[in-house]
């Protein structure tokens, strides 16, 4: 079965003369809407033919320019040397910075209409684009003057995103060291970090300690990475008037401070009992102080399975269909149609991600599968992200772009729909390593996310002062995940580099890219426990509810299901599920 990815529904080759061609017709788009703003935007006349125009615009500009920015994108991250994917993608970039000016026209000159709302109403357009109209608004207070908004995104090119690219490249390229069975070997950083799922505990602190070792060869750099991303984010926070770098990520992602606080509330609420399945997986490893990093992902119970490729789509596929038979088929559809890149090779990026092309109404999957039922899980979960890009196929791609907590809460059901199936069919010795790799994986994303957040937060704080040297980075990194994870792990076995191997921290536009995770899984969770109660009338209202999170503030998504995030209790609720679990895992053992 073809483990790597089919792009042919964009463009055939990065050479192609349909590429060639689009991408002429896209500079002629951006000029052609320039153009038009400089003659239609003078006065307030027409009001509602002027906006009809410029969202009829935007869509026909987004569904071309998408469709080559994802190409190049997408060809880069397997092929992190491809010197013309990198170009174009670099051209592209530079190209979207040429609608800055009219779009930050468009936006100022839509602020100024006094009587907005009455004329959303009395158009079906503007209508179906309410909400993307109302948030241009409200977000126009934050914009700088028209040429330094120019400016602005033109040196992000030479700024952010050259730093991001940078710190791509070394970590696509970068070759551990290691030997394996008495044979001298240089492996891609992903297939290293993969060994932590290793049954074998020599392979698991051998690959702990020779990717913490390879990682001097880089962190210097990525150090300098770090902080210019992180430097440039503070500067243009505060041109823009936000008091800090979370409140415009906070902002940017539809969502309340109130909802964080709630959250983060019952999240450290819940750390002990985490720290109590640690020392609890501590105890059946042997070890004496906790839990040491290396063994975070160890497999517990005899059940050590290895997956192919064939049988982890069959695994998916089938536990899929007992929720819905839309949600099996679009899996399906994934597998036999090459949408996924599953082979971990060098040159290619570590980690695992999923790209909705809404302007051919597809997806296509990253992963580095090497047959752990992790890597199972993984699958469903960007299958996730590529079923909730279905869900919206039908939308605008206006009404397409929903905010970053959101965007994990397909992705997280569709893992508990698989880990929640195949703990039911499993024997005792195959349910208990389900129900630890399950509360392993929780883990990441309430107590690992927790430290990424505090992580994230202290290098703002001191980014402020200065850049921050490697071993500032270390530090703060280290005491982190010392008050995440509390006693559950041995102090003498971090992971130092945390901040080198997580990409979420060199996204200039996607600060505090932590939290979301959290929000996720705790959202996901209490929607599967809904579906539990009400079975398959559920699914109709799911998916629905996975169709409006591109138009709609997250509050109001989740009221839609009944839920109320601003309270701490419906945290609380779902958090018990997975201490429920860590419960039964601790009686089991």
């Amino acid at each position: 079965m073809e483990m790597r990815w089919n792009l042919d529904a964009l463009y055939s080759s990065i050479d192609s003369e349909k590429l060639k061609r689009d991408f002429e017709a896209t500079v002629q788009e951006i000029e052609n809407i320039k153009k038009w703003a400089e003659i239609e935007l003078d006065s307030l006349e027409n009001a509602v033919k002027k906006i009809e125009d410029y969202l009829q615009m935007q869509i026909s500009f987004l569904n071309q320019y998408s469709r080559l920015y994802h190409f190049a994108e997408l060809t880069l991250s397997v092929e992190a040397k491809n010197e013309k994917a990198l170009k174009t993608l670099e051209q592209l970039e530079e190209l979207g910075t040429e609608l800055k000016e009219p779009n930050v026209k468009f936006q100022k000159w839509l602020s100024q209409i006094p009587n907005l709302e009455k004329l959303i109403s009395t158009s079906p357009t503007l209508e179906e684009h309410r909400f993307y109209l109302q948030e241009l608004v409200e977000k126009s207070r934050y914009l700088l003057s028209d040429k330094e908004e120019v400016v602005l995104a033109k040196m992000k090119n030479t700024g952010s995103s050259a730093w991001s690219k940078l710190q791509e490249l070394l970590t696509s390229t970068l070759l551990v060291d290691i030997t394996i069975d008495g044979e001298d070997k240089q492996l891609p950083l992903p297939v290293v970090r993969n060994m932590a799922y290793d049954a074998n505990p020599t392979v698991r602190k051998t690959a702990y300690e020779t990717e913490l070792k390879a990682y001097r060869k880089i962190e210097e750099s990525s150090a300098a990475s770090l902080n210019g991303i992180k430097g440039e984010v503070i500067t243009e926070s505060k041109m823009r008037g936000y008091t800090s770098p979370l409140e415009k990520t906070l902002i940017d992602s539809r969502m309340d401070q109130k909802i964080l606080d709630a959250m983060l509330t019952a999240i450290r609420e819940s750390l002990p009992s985490f720290h109590r399945f640690y020392r609890k997986k501590a105890e059946i490893l042997g070890h004496q102080n906790g839990l040491p990093f290396y063994d975070l992902f160890a497999p517990i119970g005899k059940v050590d399975k290895k997956y192919t490729y064939e049988e982890a789509r069959d695994f998916i596929v089938t536990h899929f269909r007992q929720f819905s038979d839309r949600l099996a088929d679009f899996a399906e559809h994934a597998f036999t149609h090459q949408w996924i890149d599953a082979e971990p090779r060098e040159g290619k990026r570590g980690g695992a991600f999923c790209s909705n092309l809404h302007e051919i109404k597809e997806s296509r999957i990253l992963s580095n599968f090497t047959g752990s039922f992790s890597d199972v899980t993984t699958l469903a979960h960007e299958l996730g992200h590529a079923y909730h890009g279905a869900c919206l196929a039908e939308e605008s791609i206006l009404n397409s772009d929903y905010p970053m907590p959101l965007a994990e809460t397909a992705s997280i059901f569709c893992e508990t729909i698989v880990k929640n199936a195949a703990l039911q069919q499993a024997e005792e010795e195959e349910a208990l390593f389900i129900l630890e790799n399950d509360i392993s994986d929780a883990g990441q994303v309430i107590v690992d996310i927790y430290s990424r957040f505090l992580f994230e937060s202290e290098v703002f704080k001191r980014r402020e002062e200065g850049s921050l040297s490697v071993d500032e980075l270390k530090e703060v990194m280290l005491n982190a995940q010392k008050e995440a994870y509390g006693n559950g792990l041995d102090h003498q076995y971090l992971h130092p580099y945390m901040w080198v191997c997580k990409p979420h921290y060199y996204f200039a536009d996607y600060n505090f890219y932590n939290f979301p995770y959290a929000f996720g899984l705790l959202f996901a969770k209490g929607l599967y426990a809904e579906y539990l109660k009400r079975g398959k009338e559920f699914v109709k209202e799911y998916d629905q509810l996975l169709s409006v999170t591109g138009k709609m503030k997250i509050a109001d998504v989740t009221k839609t299901m009944g839920i109320d995030v601003t309270q701490v209790d419906f945290w609380r609720n779902s958090l018990k599920l997975i201490e429920q679990d860590i419960e039964t895992f601790v009686n089991l053992t």
